[in-house]
């Protein structure tokens, strides 16, 4: 007779706590150049094997390798590895800017550069991106003024956004940059509501969006991939698995004994798990995704596996809930350095121009920020004008709140 055995519940663990160095061979690395690269028009089930492995292109050394590495403009990568330079420069700025008090919170993108900016060279004007709020790359990469950027920031008065959203929510219309939702799940179901309605016009414009490991346990993730396997929309669906979400490990999202990108496959939907630190690979499997979208070949979903090296927000303490040097200890490195060392292998960067450019965007982003501070910060109280409240709500302003903002004398 069977005994009846007590259950337990099992709480997934990660394998490094403060005071405790990370075992990270829970990442299941490949070697660099040893996943294959499919044909385009692949099946869906034909990427089980993708969504296992790793795609790298990057070796230790900064040399391009294996299926995956093609021949790319060195001016391409130069403007990538410029653009991830400034975006680390203005989060810095920025990060010391929320410390003062000029606005509410602020959230970095450190660690994670490569991502949205090797994606962004990879897709066509007028693509629209669902972002999450680490994706600033994507606008500073498509040279959006830092100003614009800054006065979203700062709530002043010329936020475009009549300061109606959090700081680091930007929506640019002009950069394809949808208006990013704090709940952050919805990014997905929107990106393949908008990628179906590109195929219902005919049009040939591509959906991409972004979220992080945490967001997949949300339920719009699981919608959103049934409604992009039913209609092949043309999306390309990027998972940013960061390692944290907030205090959260990745495994209490289901990254434990699998991956995310597995649930793409799933789902039907052909699936690539890409080192997310290495520029090549990004825009590697950026191209192969886009050239699928654009090609009425189906959705592609794409783990990217990265590591979240400052804290989730100005309000986050990360030395409460991991080791304080796990980003350096990090197995794929800083996405930064790995590609200056393939420039300067490569002869097309060198350690001079590394120091000029870095001097030369810390001069930039000042300018930007004194030019924003000019029109108003949160410690100065100079922002959007309390009048804004009321417009863009109704087309003809009713009577009510005519009389309101006549009594708020604005």
């Amino acid at each position: 007779m069977r005994q009846n055995i007590p259950l337990r519940l099992h709480v997934p663990e990660p394998s490094g706590r403060p005071g405790h160095a990370t075992d990270f061979s829970y990442l299941r690395l490949a070697a660099a150049g040893a996943a294959r690269k499919p044909p385009v028009d692949t099946s869906a089930i034909d990427t089980t094997d993708m969504a296992y492995t790793l795609v790298r292109v990057l070796d230790d050394d900064g040399n391009a390798t294996g299926p995956w590495a093609q021949a790319i403009a060195p001016e391409l990568l130069r403007k990538g590895l410029q653009s991830m330079i400034k975006t680390r420069i203005f989060d810095a700025r920025m990060l010391i800017a929320q410390r003062q008090k000029k606005m509410s919170f602020y959230m970095q993108s450190l660690g994670e550069e490569a991502i949205g900016t090797a994606q962004v060279m990879a897709l066509s004007k007028g693509d629209m991106c669902f972002p999450s709020y680490r994706q600033q790359n994507l606008l500073i990469a498509q040279d959006v003024p830092l100003f614009d950027m800054m006065c979203q920031l700062f709530s002043n008065d010329r936020d475009r956004l009549k300061g109606r959203q959090l700081p680091v929510m930007y929506s640019v219309r002009d950069a394809g940059f949808f208006s990013i939702s704090g709940n952050l799940a919805t990014q997905f179901v929107q990106a393949v509501g908008w990628a179906m309605a590109s195929a219902i016009k005919g049009d040939t414009k591509i959906a991409s969006a972004w979220i992080g490991d945490g967001a997949t346990a949300a339920a719009d993730f699981q919608t959103a991939l049934t409604f992009a396997h039913v209609y092949q929309a043309p999306v390309i669906l990027n998972v940013i698995n960061n390692q944290w979400a907030i205090s959260s490990f990745q495994a209490l999202a289901g990254g434990e004994s699998t991956t995310f990108a597995a649930r793409g496959v799933g789902s039907g939907i052909a699936s690539l798990r890409v080192d997310g630190n290495d520029f090549l690979a990004v825009y590697a499997a950026s191209q192969w995704a886009v050239e699928r979208a654009r090609g009425n070949l189906g959705p592609t979903l794409i783990e990217w596996v990265t590591y979240r090296a400052g804290p989730h927000s100005t309000s986050d303490d990360p030395s409460k809930y991991r080791p304080a040097d796990d980003w350096a200890r990090f197995p794929l490195g800083d996405p930064i350095d790995r590609l200056k060392r393939h420039l300067i292998g490569i002869g097309a960067w060198s350690e001079e121009e590394q120091h000029s450019t870095q001097k030369a965007y810390e001069a930039e982003v000042i300018a930007a920020q004194k030019q924003a501070e000019s029109h108003g910060t949160l410690a100065t109280g100079q922002t959007s004008s309390v009048a804004s409240m009321f417009e863009d709500v109704y087309k003809d302003m009713p009577w009510h709140l005519r009389r309101q903002r006549q009594q708020l004398g604005v």
